[in-house]
């Protein structure tokens, strides 16, 4: 049976279970590599005797694996030596934390030789960048918000009035801040004006601020291939998601909607993706009351599972995922063979 290695960790959510089962389907069978068990509770082992290479895994339930003749790779998530800490001494411990990374890119890297990657690491990292992403998404005549990155707490006041609808604020990465042991993650804000007079800190951490767009609804495009899925919902029926729909995202699990996309929009999207080389990715868009679409952001490892669960029907996207991982629809990839 034809092999698909799932680089995840062992807490994520059931994306993976949707796409495992849909290889399964086709006769195709998934190993999972739970990223947070390595090199604690797994063990990868790359040898080179006399030209030729082996690779396998011993995954956390003893099953060893020959990573060799893997075919395609699901590159999701990436949580390696989570335990480490709890065991090494501290003066050891960045030792072991960098030899842990250096073997499993290093290995990763040979399996890339041959193997398409879903989400390649090299890929996921350009894309990740925020201002690119919105000047190629200009470039290819997408609206865009009025933007500022900066750590100038004047740029940000003056900018501020340049911004009739008023001001957000966002990061650029995802993250939360443990207080008292409770978990309070970081989402898109307003900026008042109260808040405006109190940047102080701004010098020593860099923010994203942006125009507030006024939202008729909020589209969620998850692109896999050539296939689009849009979803849309109505963040403005909550107090809580109207600046960042994610703050009730339970509350709106079941709220979101299949939406048609119009031609064009969709054509530049898929532009967009080529220009990345990303066979995925969760694109976020404002349609305003105006009727304009105006693009957000990309994440190219974002979440889907709640669509498919909780929405269905229409957003078959695990399969989609699947079909990409073993070659029977578009790929835009790049294979080395050595």
């Amino acid at each position: 049976m034809k092999k698909i290695l799932i680089i995840t960790h062992s807490k994520d959510n059931q994306s993976i279970d949707l796409v495992s089962e849909a290889l399964k389907q086709q006769d195709f069978l998934p190993i999972r590599l739970n990223t947070d068990l390595y090199p604690t509770d797994i063990q990868l082992i790359a040898e080179y005797i006399d030209g030729e290479q082996k690779l396998f895994l011993q995954d956390e339930l003893g099953a060893t694996h020959d990573l060799s003749s893997v075919k395609a790779i699901w590159y999701r998530r990436v949580r390696l030596g989570e335990k480490l800490k709890e065991i090494i001494e501290g003066k050891y411990l960045y030792a072991a934390i960098e030899e842990t990374r250096r073997t499993f890119f290093g290995l990763l890297a040979c399996l890339n030789l041959k193997a398409f990657t879903l989400g390649e690491r090299e890929k996921l990292r350009y894309s990740e960048i925020k201002q690119l992403q919105l000047k190629v998404a200009e470039s290819l005549g997408l609206n865009i918000p009025k933007t500022l990155f900066t750590n100038d707490v004047q740029a940000v006041q003056n900018f501020a009035q340049k911004c009739a609808n008023g001001l957000i604020t966002k990061m650029q990465t995802s993250f939360a801040i443990y207080e008292d042991g409770k978990e309070n993650v970081v989402f898109t804000s307003d900026v008042t004006e109260e808040s405006l007079a109190q940047l102080d800190g701004l010098k020593y951490c860099p923010m994203t601020f942006q125009e507030k767009i006024q939202k008729q609804i909020e589209l969620r495009i998850t692109i896999v291939g050539d296939q689009l899925f849009a979803a849309a919902v109505d963040s403005q029926v909550s107090e809580k998601s109207q600046t960042d729909w994610r703050k009730d995202g339970i509350g709106l699990l079941k709220s979101w909607v299949a939406y048609d996309l119009p031609a064009d929009i969709q054509q530049k999207l898929l532009h967009f993706m080529d220009y990345f080389q990303l066979n995925y990715g969760a694109i976020d868009m404002i349609v305003t009351p105006e009727n304009e679409y105006v693009f957000l952001e990309v994440n190219p490892a974002g979440e889907f599972f709640w669509l498919e669960l909780f929405n269905p029907p229409g957003f078959a996207i695990s399969k989609s995922i699947a079909n990409v991982l073993i070659g029977k629809v578009l790929r835009r990839e790049s294979i080395t063979n050595c």
